[in-house]
């Protein structure tokens, strides 16, 4: 089983309750225009690079009549998105050789997968698997703003702890996370390139501030407890990556001051002691159209 970006770079508790978030129902107008899908339509869905499922269980949702099938390399992510998501088919399986015939779906996603892989890679199989006129979709994360509150601020201790980190960790650097990152100009031109016809760009906002008045308690409490899980897996990804570093008792320590600090944001959202802390997430969202093989031809001859 490959689990090297559930280990080393982001845990599948991670991925799948940040996305939770910026992919709730409160966000599905806002996706829904871009992605210019007939919802009445039994469409077939494919997600490529679907991590623990949490965008997979979102299009089941706002396509009821759509097929989903969802696919990703991490056996991790996959068993996750398989506990957490029932209404997916989820498969363990690389983009670079999709196990599908050709044209066999009528819609296309990924979400920040396109960063990671060659561009050609990346375009190869979708343009395969799609049928003519079938739409590819990819979303891309793009900078936003985070202000975190007072009680998040490093200890002595963890400054320590992650300088230590620093000097060991080259993860990103081993495993390609972010090689093939485009700006929000060069990803609509590389589609084109690729072969997609009629490629348009929209974004989608996210506004995740516990304290807003119109933020509802239970997603209040899932914004700070995401932020939870994303510094846990963190320190459990050091401990993977470097054991030899580390101690038990150090990893622990950290998990336990962490947990502290989060337990104190909840405590004082409870207690309504504002801090106005936020993420403001922001999701660009490329849409392109498959053309026709006789389009496809002039489209690669001039690439060539």
């Amino acid at each position: 089983m490959n689990t090297i970006w559930s280990k080393y770079i982001q845990g599948a508790k991670t991925l799948y309750y940040s996305r939770k978030l910026r992919f709730d129902d409160k966000f599905s107008n806002e996706y829904k225009e871009l992605f210019g899908l007939d919802e009445t339509k039994q469409l077939k869905i494919l997600e490529i690079g679907c991590g623990s499922g949490a965008l997979a269980g979102s299009l089941a949702r706002w396509y009821p009549n759509a097929e989903i099938i969802a696919i990703d390399r991490d056996g991790e992510f996959i068993r996750f998105a398989k506990e957490h998501e029932k209404s997916v088919t989820f498969i363990e399986a690389d983009i670079a050789a999709l196990p599908f015939a050709n044209e066999s779906f009528d819609v296309v996603i990924s979400n920040t997968v396109c960063e990671h892989i060659e561009h050609s890679v990346f375009y190869k199989e979708q343009l395969r698997v799609l049928k003519p006129n079938g739409v590819c979709l990819v979303l891309s994360s793009r900078k936003g703003i985070t202000v975190a509150p007072d009680c998040y601020a490093q200890s002595d201790y963890e400054k320590e702890f992650w300088q230590k980190a620093e000097q060991f960790d080259n993860a990103v650097e081993k495993y390609g996370v972010g090689k093939y990152y485009l700006n929000e100009a060069e990803l609509p031109a590389v589609m084109e390139r690729y072969g997609f016809k009629s490629v348009k760009t929209g974004y989608v906002i996210a506004n995740l501030t516990p304290d807003n008045p119109d933020t509802a308690p239970e997603f209040a409490r899932a914004i700070i407890n995401a932020d939870r899980y994303a510094a846990i897996e963190s320190i459990e990804s050091v401990a993977y990556s470097m054991p030899e570093c580390f101690s038990n008792r150090e990893i622990t320590e950290m998990k336990r001051i962490v947990n502290n600090k989060y337990d104190t944001r909840i405590n004082q959202y409870d207690n309504n002691e504002k801090q106005w802390d936020t993420t403001v997430s922001v999701t660009m969202v490329l849409r392109g159209i498959k053309p026709h093989v006789t389009e496809i031809c002039k489209t690669a001859s001039k690439v060539i």
